[in-house]
C-alpha cells in the first residue's frame, strides 16, 4: 500500500508541475511585458523573449525544465537572473519557522481541547468550543487574518500588522513579529484536530471496556487519558499530520496578508511577474511537502492501528 501511495504521489507531483506551467502560461502577459511595461515596442518584447528562451513552445520549455529539475537544477529567475535555489534558500527558512511554530502551538492545544470537550460533552463548554472552532474554519483564511489584524494590531496594538522578519533578529523579537501569522494559522487548524479528537474519544467511550472501567469506579479523566486516548491515536495522528501539511501549504495566503518574507509570498510575487522557473520550483516544494506529509499520515496510522497493520 505504501509503494502504491509513493507511486501515486510521484504522479501527483508530475501532474501539478504540468498544471502550474499551463496555468501560468494561460495568464495574460509574460515576464517581458511585466518588466518592460505595456508601452514597450514589439521589437523590444521579441528581443526579450529570445533572450529568455520564451520564443520556444511551452511544452518544449516544460520538458527541458522537468529534465533539469530532476537533476537538481531549478534554473534561473527570469526577472533578475539569480538562481532559483538562491531565492528559495533565502525564504524557505522563514516559512518552515512559521509552520513549525504554529504546529507547536496548535497541536497540543487542539488535542487538549478535544479531550476536555469529550470529557464534558454536551455541556456549555463543549458547545462553546464547537461553535468557536466551526466559526474559524467556516470563513476564508484571509478573513480570519484581517479580523485578527484589526483587533490585535490596530485596536489593541499588541502585535505588529506587518511581520517583517529578518535573519538578524533574536528569538523573542522574531517570535513577537510572527505573533499574528502564528495566531491565525493556529485558530484555523486547531478546529480539525479538536473535533477529530473529540469524535474519536466519544465513539470509544461507548466501548465495552470503557463501560467496565466506569463500573470499576475509575475517574472519567483517567478513563479518557489512560484507556480511550491511546486507542484513538490512529485518526488523531492522521488529522494532526494533515493539519501540519495544511500549515506548510496554507502559509501562502497568510504570508501575503502579513507581508511575511516566506516562500509563499515569493511564489505570489513570481506569479505576478510570470516568473515561471520560480513559480514551478516553489509550487513543487509545497506540493512535495503536502504529498510526503500525507504519506507519513498513512504510515503512522497503519503503525498506530493493529487492524490496519495486519490487514491483507
Amino acid at each position: 500500500m505504501i509503494l502504491k501511495r509513493v507511486g501515486l504521489g510521484l504522479f501527483t507531483l508530475l501532474a501539478i508541475s504540468l498544471l502550474i506551467t499551463v496555468g501560468v502560461e494561460m495568464l495574460s502577459g509574460d515576464v517581458c511585458t511585466a518588466i518592460l511595461g505595456q508601452m514597450a515596442s514589439e521589437e523590444t518584447v521579441a528581443a526579450c523573449h529570445k533572450k529568455l528562451d520564451l520564443d520556444r513552445p511551452m511544452f518544449v520549455r516544460y520538458v527541458e525544465w522537468l529534465f533539469n529539475f530532476l537533476q537538481g537544477d531549478m534554473g534561473n529567475s527570469l526577472a533578475n537572473e539569480r538562481t532559483v535555489l538562491e531565492l528559495i534558500s533565502a525564504r524557505i527558512g522563514n516559512t518552515l519557522y512559521l509552520a513549525a511554530l504554529s504546529s507547536l502551538v496548535a497541536i497540543p492545544l487542539g488535542i487538549s481541547l478535544g479531550v476536555v470537550a469529550a470529557l464534558y460533552r454536551n455541556t456549555g463548554f463543549d458547545r462553546g468550543i464547537s461553535v468557536t472552532t466551526l466559526s474559524t474554519i467556516s470563513v476564508p483564511d484571509f478573513f480570519v487574518a484581517y479580523i485578527l489584524m484589526a483587533l490585535f494590531a490596530v485596536k489593541f496594538q499588541i502585535f505588529p500588522a506587518i511581520s517583517n522578519v529578518s535573519s538578524g533578529m533574536g528569538f523573542w523579537e522574531r517570535f513577537y513579529v510572527s505573533g499574528l501569522p502564528v495566531l491565525t494559522l493556529t485558530l484555523i487548524s486547531i478546529a480539525h484536530m479538536m473535533r477529530m479528537t473529540r469524535a474519536s474519544i466519544v465513539n470509544l467511550l461507548a466501548s465495552p471496556y470503557i463501560e467496565m472501567a466506569k463500573l470499576k469506579g475509575i475517574k472519567p479523566g483517567r478513563i479518557i487519558v489512560k484507556h480511550a486516548l491511546p486507542n484513538a491515536w490512529a485518526p488523531i495522528i492522521q488529522v494532526v499530520i494533515l493539519n501540519i501539511a495544511f500549515m506548510v501549504v496554507g502559509v501562502v495566503i497568510i504570508e501575503v496578508v502579513f507581508v511575511y518574507p516566506g516562500l509563499g509570498a515569493l511564489m505570489v510575487d513570481s506569479v505576478q511577474l510570470r516568473n515561471m522557473p520560480v513559480v514551478q520550483a516553489t509550487a513543487m516544494i509545497f506540493a512535495a511537502a503536502y504529498v510526503l506529509l500525507n504519506l507519513l499520515a498513512d504510515v503512522l496510522s497503519i503503525i498506530a492501528n493493529p487492524r490496519l497493520r495486519h490487514r491483507r
